[in-house]
């Protein structure tokens, strides 16, 4: 079998063995390979039951491709129900997004194995997922296709033969923001400035209300905006810092920010702590140039941005942030790169790294969010 999976007519090349891995004399290069097609299942069975008409979402008598494991290396019975758990929940986030209008024609999924350690009998092994969903019926100038790379750690443990059930699954990236994951995001810390002002919550409910933008009223360039986000969305531009996996909020404000900065917005010098300046470069960013909340408060303190009533109003160069437990401290920050002519904006951010992503398919995952859109 190749590791790299093919969903619904999408391929993707073949997995190695001589996959970027640890020297461990305790597991072979055969036993490593097989970590990693397992894991290439795992994720590509998830992204499988998200895409229109694939097995995974009606016919359940087909096996998945976890199931092919019986040897070796396999599920353990707790995963193996954490998994059918996973499945459950996707298939209900695919009628959530069926009723919003949105459809994945295909998909692929290729995990590449990037370390392995081993201690007596547990083995963790750090992977990279790159999935990719094709739009159904996509037309004119609206994107293709979404996708993400994901950061993944999995847990084995080898039993008094020497096979090994993989026990656990853990998204590494600071927070579950691929459209294939379904475990609770953690929330940003809460900061805390003097008097900052405060954003209004948007709908999400369809269709919005009339908000068209103009393009000229600012002198900002939007497109050179989503041009920014969409060059870099996995390549990370060296001439900032990268904050992924540092933590709390990641590197997805700070990537906002770069792309702004990219289209036009100056600095505005001064502490790193004001939240009424905004700045950031290599070697220093102000707190508003990566956190989230201290952005909004710049953003809206500085009328370089308004709030909008509905997320569907968000146009390109806008700004989309997302309050996962409602708690009143914001998570996570994205910045709208394409719409369509039916009034879908598309959202490309870091942690978890993702692009064009449908406003439609965050509102299905994350339905008891509070959602706040920024007219830039």
């Amino acid at each position: 079998m190749a590791a790299a999976s093919v969903v619904a007519g999408v391929g993707l090349p073949n997995w190695s063995a001589s996959a970027a891995v640890t020297d461990d004399p305790a597991v072979d290069p055969a036993t490593k390979a097989a970590f990693q097609h397992l894991a290439d299942a795992v994720f590509a069975d998830r992204t499988e039951s998200l895409v229109d008409g694939a097995r995974s979402g009606h016919q359940e008598s087909s096996p998945r491709r976890t199931s092919r494991f019986t040897g070796k290396v396999r599920l353990s019975a707790t995963q193996s129900r954490e998994e059918r758990s996973t499945f459950d929940a996707l298939r209900a986030r695919k009628s959530r997004l069926a009723q919003l209008g949105e459809k994945y024609s295909g998909a692929g999924t290729e995990v590449t194995l990037n370390r392995t350690e081993v201690t007596g009998r547990r083995a963790t092994v750090d992977v990279t997922e790159t999935t990719t969903l094709a739009y159904e019926g996509a037309k004119g100038t609206e994107p293709r296709s979404t996708g993400f790379q994901a950061h993944h750690q999995l847990t084995f443990q080898a039993d008094r033969t020497g096979d090994w059930q993989l026990t656990g699954v853990r998204d590494t990236d600071g927070g579950h923001l691929a459209v294939n994951q379904v475990a609770k995001p953690l929330g940003a810390a809460p900061a805390t400035s003097d008097t900052p002002p405060s954003a209004t919550r948007s709908a999400t409910t369809r269709p919005a209300p009339a908000a068209p933008k103009d393009f000229t009223a600012t002198g900002y360039d939007y497109r050179a905006m989503a041009a920014y986000a969409t060059t870099y969305w996995s390549r990370y531009n060296p001439d900032y810092p990268d904050f992924n996996g540092a933590g709390d909020g990641g590197d997805c404000t700070n990537f906002v920010s770069q792309a702004l900065k990219a289209g036009g917005w100056q600095h505005v010098p001064g502490y790193t702590t004001d939240f009424h300046k905004w700045f950031g470069n290599s070697e220093i960013q102000s707190d508003s140039f990566v956190g989230v909340n201290e952005f909004s408060w710049f953003a809206l303190s500085s009328k370089r941005a308004s709030s909008l009533a509905n997320v569907y109003q968000l146009d390109i160069g806008d700004v989309l942030q997302l309050d996962f437990d409602r708690d009143g401290s914001k998570d996570h920050s994205m910045i709208v790169t394409n719409r369509s002519r039916q009034g879908m904006p598309y959202v490309t951010y870091h942690s978890t790294n993702t692009y064009n992503r449908s406003v439609a398919s965050l509102v299905a995952s994350y339905p008891s969010a509070a959602y706040y859109a920024y007219r830039t």
